[in-house]
């Protein structure tokens, strides 16, 4: 069977994920807050900038810019103390996320600015708010509106690249349907063009992950680190000869990582 593989290239990459079973993963401004929160400090030890972002009751998008190859362990860290947050407020169990995160690593400027507008339209296809802008836990709202946003959207583009009369316009120009399936395909191609010459990572053979593991706090590190690399839980369970469900416990903890 070929390796799988995942594109964690220093870059640019739009980021989706949605709470299990499409259930909310945030209910109310203050889970919203908490989020952003923990993107913001992780950013900060990572080195990302945050290009957008909107962040929905089910689900978010975020357009982040990568300056090293470390897309993986920031999503991995966001979204394991985002859960632990979760979890313990809520006191509830069980996974928190429907999967790993969906990215789509981003090599034209076409696209790029694409990718804006649909993540700054998606409360307006959600008929959360009429116009574009105008939705709280966006990007665009916190520079037009507040005028408050976090350390590691200060290198934005909406930031930098734009004064507030160009950033309306801009965002007032909606996008086609014709205009995203040109792009989507575009993207496609410029994948298998990377593919070619080998620059995307594979996923490491399952057994490497646990050289020269001799403590627990290791073994469940690995653990994380396999699964978010695209290893199964069965698989990993199977390898390691424990029950898939302390797998699934270790998953749920995520504590290797440090909380907020």
């Amino acid at each position: 069977m070929p390796t799988r593989i995942r594109i964690d290239l220093a870059g640019y990459h739009h980021i989706i994920n949605r709470g299990v079973n499409r259930c909310n993963v945030f209910n109310n401004d203050n889970d919203k807050d908490m989020f952003l929160l923990i993107i913001n400090k992780t950013s900060k030890t990572h080195d990302i900038v945050l290009h957008d972002y909107v962040l929905m009751d089910n689900h978010y998008h975020l357009l982040v810019e990568t300056k090293k190859e470390n897309l993986p362990m920031f999503m991995r860290i966001v979204n394991a103390n985002y859960a632990k947050y979760y979890n313990k407020k809520y006191n509830r169990s069980g996974h928190l996320w429907q999967d790993r995160y969906k990215s789509r690593y981003i090599i034209h400027d076409e696209y790029f600015y694409i990718v804006i507008k649909y993540i700054e339209n998606n409360p307006v296809e959600a008929k959360m708010t009429s116009e574009i802008g105008k939705y709280k836990f966006t990007l665009a709202y916190n520079i037009l509106h507040s005028k408050k946003y976090k350390e590691c959207c200060k290198e934005s583009i909406l930031i930098k690249g734009f004064n507030l009369k160009e950033l309306i316009e801009f965002l007032d120009i909606s996008i086609t349907e014709d205009e995203l399936k040109i792009l989507n395909e575009k993207a496609k191609v410029d994948v298998k063009r990377i593919e070619e010459k080998i620059v995307i990572k594979e996923i490491k053979e399952l057994y490497i992950y646990f050289v020269n593991i001799n403590t627990k706090e290791k073994r469940n590190k690995a653990i994380l680190e396999a699964y978010y690399d695209g290893h199964t839980q069965v698989k990993i369970s199977e390898y390691l000869d424990v029950s898939k469900s302390l797998i699934s416990k270790i998953l749920k903890s995520g504590d290797s990582f440090s909380g907020v």
